[in-house]
């Protein structure tokens, strides 16, 4: 495995996701730029500027002509993939700390922090027709959240619920024509990090402070199974043709400087979806892995770290010939 590394931030990297096809990779950061960078050979495209502050969230719709950016400015913002160009400002009353498009981009959900004396909100907007003039209308549906704040969020099937994770440890199920709670599940003891579905959204895995990533069936929030780890988990993700998921974290940001690498468990860590074993470790950044994200075509995967670097890490012939005994 010869990992690519990509060096375009000056901070943390705070999320990495590819695009549909696999070709793109987008990448958060808390220096206040994302990027766009080819996944082939990690040559950067272009970068968002105009935020103010660190961006914790984004995403990219199905088709990659819209991208998405929630931050520390208060401010989500819309722009164009092609030419890079913000095309909408949503002005909020806290920092964004989630923001995901719909399956079908026609909506587009958002939360933002209880700060300030304000209390967490979670909006859908309508993303049928972007231009500056979305940032005067007002959202579809604004949702109080009065318990601990959204810190991950997912669309559920047919854009017709919405999975958020919690500061909590709980995950909650919403109706996205009447705002209403459907379902709720403490699933874990700590804050949620990051949940990303499997290839086809049946299930979907948590990443939580509390040294677990957990597997949940999308529909009942059914708790599936454990990996179990001896430190904070900050992402994780199924690959979409085996049966295995990949953990990544480490200790707190602020521990890092007293914490060789060595001591520090940077490693990605390599668990089986159904056995909870883990099978393999991979080296690499200097600090937590804050982000993971599998390429679809599931023969690579590449992590964001707190080192401000990006790894795409092509798999070796040896990882699609081995076979987990059982």
């Amino acid at each position: 495995m010869r990992p690519v590394m990509l060096q375009g931030h000056e901070r943390a990297i705070t999320e990495v996701k590819y695009n549909r096809e696999g070709d793109l990779i987008f990448s958060a950061s808390k220096d206040k730029k994302p990027n766009v960078w080819w996944s082939a050979n990690g040559e950067r495209l272009g970068t968002f500027n105009g935020h103010n502050g660190s961006i914790w969230c984004m995403d990219v719709d199905w088709n990659t002509k819209f991208f998405m950016s929630g931050s520390g400015d208060n401010t989500l913002r819309l722009w164009d993939c092609q030419t890079g160009k913000e095309i909408s400002q949503i002005q909020t009353n806290s920092s964004v700390r989630t923001c995901a498009f719909s399956f079908s981009a026609n909506m587009a959900v958002y939360s933002t922090d209880k700060a300030l004396g304000h209390q967490c909100e979670m909006f859908i907007i309508d993303t049928r027709n972007v231009d500056s003039m979305l940032a005067e209308g007002s959202a579809i549906i604004r949702i109080p959240i009065n318990g601990p704040r959204i810190s991950s969020i997912l669309w559920g099937a047919l854009d017709e619920t919405i999975i958020t994770g919690h500061e909590d440890g709980e995950i909650n199920i919403w109706d996205v024509s009447t705002g209403k709670k459907l379902n709720s599940q403490k699933g874990h003891k700590s804050l949620i990090n990051d949940m990303q579905f499997n290839k086809d959204g049946t299930m979907f895995i948590t990443a939580s402070k509390d040294h677990t990533a957990k597997l949940f069936d999308s529909e009942s929030l059914m708790h599936l199974k454990t990996y179990q780890t001896e430190r904070p988990v900050n992402s994780a993700t199924i690959s979409p043709i085996y049966d295995h998921v990949i953990l990544g974290g480490g200790q707190d940001a602020m521990d890092v400087t007293t914490t060789s690498a060595r001591q520090g468990k940077f490693d990605a860590r390599f668990y089986h979806l159904v056995f909870e074993e883990e099978f393999a470790r991979l080296k690499g950044h200097f600090g937590p892995i804050n982000s993971l994200a599998f390429h679809p075509d599931g023969r690579s995967f590449c992590s964001g770290g707190e080192d401000g670097f990006i790894r795409i890490n092509p798999f070796d012939k040896s990882y699609f010939d081995f076979n987990f005994e059982y």
